[in-house]
């Protein structure tokens, strides 16, 4: 059962106190209902208690009853006056024939509406002269030696003494709940304040951390409702510490990867400086545009991997044949100066995955980059999109040098090149592609394009695969 949301102006306050304000209610409605049942509780047992006094009133009256000269009644005085003392207030009674015609006593004394069984006591409330009073009625034989006339008897008291009866109990009970509620109360608030305080080490556990330690935090002591809150919180730290290690490392990649170009920068700056010749000033301008071109693309590439390891994710549908086409046309011109044969093989329908565009759009440029520089002039490269059961592929398929087969395991590790190249390059293009497969919940495969029949392989083909996606979800 979902219970319905704590209004917002509550989160102030401490769980202590949101548990009172809630329990405190509860009980005071607990004791509402059980002062409601011992005043009804105790109206009974004063009836009862009370009504038998009446009957016992009655049946003296009706033993000093008397009907051999007509009817008389020797009255019983010091018991009616004993039992005025016993009701605390004015008592009534009444002697006279089922019709009416012989009565003895108050007048008027009402009868109960549906009338009387024989020998049966019966029991009412009424008021007399506009005072409440309690009746007790009896009928028997006038007669037994002549049946079918019969008298009727009543005794009636004031409800003065039943009802101060019952508020007694119900004042009793009511202090004895006040109490009950006061002790629960106070034993609640401290149960509460002894059950938080692993809470309350947490939080000066917390508190007494270092900026820079982002150890997880031991939920062995936390209260099983608490340990998911801890285990969010340790989450959160093993992100934040990834973050942080993602950005020490960009930083190291950076040094590493800028400052031998710099230093290189500084060096072709300076020859050309003191070079007088205008043809070898210009040779050293165009190794200089060179030099300056590739560290540009190793800064971007190392800003690529950093926003694959840390940027916000924000998905959306992606169809790959589109992808992979807009892509393929944006590489084609530099394939045509490298004089290679790009070309690209689309899936027979769409082909939908959920991610980031930008990324995957980084990720196949930099496996087109990678194709298109190891591979020799008049060789073929190849962009495919394909289905592979449950998952979505890019492929860029290759003929190039390829990756060594016990080298393949440590491709898209940072810096890492295969060792039958020898072109320069930063080895960081595979990086790139992994960190994104990984970022969309996929998988980068490396394999040889072509395997000949003696086993030598030539070419490389790397598989960028990823979740598939209905576009109407």
């Amino acid at each position: 059962m979902r219970l319905p949301r704590l209004p917002a102006a509550w989160h102030r306050f401490s769980v202590r106190r949101t548990l009172l304000m809630l329990a405190i209610p509860v009980m005071l409605v607990m004791v509402s209902i059980e002062s409601a049942l011992t005043w009804k509780t105790g109206l009974q047992a004063a009836d009862a208690a009370y009504d038998r006094s009446l009957l016992g009133a009655i049946k003296a009256i009706d033993s000093n009853v008397s009907t051999e000269t007509g009817l008389s009644v020797e009255l019983p005085y010091r018991m009616l006056e004993f039992f005025e003392l016993t009701a605390s207030g004015q008592v009534y009674f009444r002697v006279s024939t089922e019709d009416g015609l012989v009565e003895i006593g108050n007048a008027g004394l009402p009868l109960p509406e549906r009338g009387l069984k024989l020998g049966v006591p019966q029991f009412i409330d009424a008021e007399y002269f506009g005072e409440p009073v309690r009746v007790g009625a009896l009928s028997r034989e006038l007669d037994p030696d002549k049946p079918g006339r019969r008298l009727v008897i009543q005794v009636a008291e004031s409800t003065t003494s039943r009802n101060a009866f019952s508020r007694g109990l119900l004042l009793q009970a009511i202090g004895r709940d006040a109490l009950n509620v006061v002790v629960v109360t106070v034993t609640l608030a401290l149960l509460i304040g002894w059950a938080l305080q692993p809470l309350e080490r947490l939080r000066r556990e917390v508190a007494a951390r270092s900026s820079d330690d982002l150890s997880p935090v031991d939920e062995a002591e936390v209260p099983a409702d608490a340990a998911p809150l801890v285990r969010a919180i340790n989450h959160h730290l093993e992100r934040q510490r990834e973050l942080i290690e993602s950005r020490r490392r960009f930083v190291d990649d950076a040094s590493h990867q800028i400052r031998t170009p710099l230093a290189t920068l500084s060096t072709q700056v300076g020859y050309a400086l003191r070079e007088q010749d205008a043809g070898r000033v210009r040779e050293a301008l165009v190794a200089l545009k060179s030099q300056i071109d590739d560290t540009v693309r190793r800064t971007n590439q190392m800003l690529a991997l950093a926003r694959a390891d840390t940027a916000v994710e924000q998905l959306s549908a992606v169809e790959l044949n589109a992808l992979a086409e807009r892509c393929t046309r944006e590489t084609w011109a530099s394939a045509r100066e490298l004089g290679i044969d790009l070309g690209f093989e689309p899936a027979g329908t769409a082909v939908h995955v959920r991610g980031n565009e930008g990324q995957l759009r980084e990720a196949l440029l930099n496996l087109l980059h990678n194709s298109l520089r190891y591979t020799p002039a008049r060789g073929q490269v190849t962009v495919q999109v394909l289905r592979d059961g449950a998952c979505a592929c890019l492929r860029v398929v290759d003929d190039g040098p390829g990756i060594p087969a016990r080298e393949r395991l440590r491709a898209g590790e940072r810096f890492f090149r295969g060792s039958n190249v020898d072109k320069p390059g930063s080895g960081l293009g595979l990086a790139i592609v992994r960190a994104v497969a990984q970022r969309h919940q996929g998988s980068m495969e490396v394999a040889a394009a072509q395997v000949a029949l003696d086993g030598s392989e030539k070419g490389a083909a790397v598989t960028l695969k990823l979740p598939m996606h209905q576009a109407n979800d």
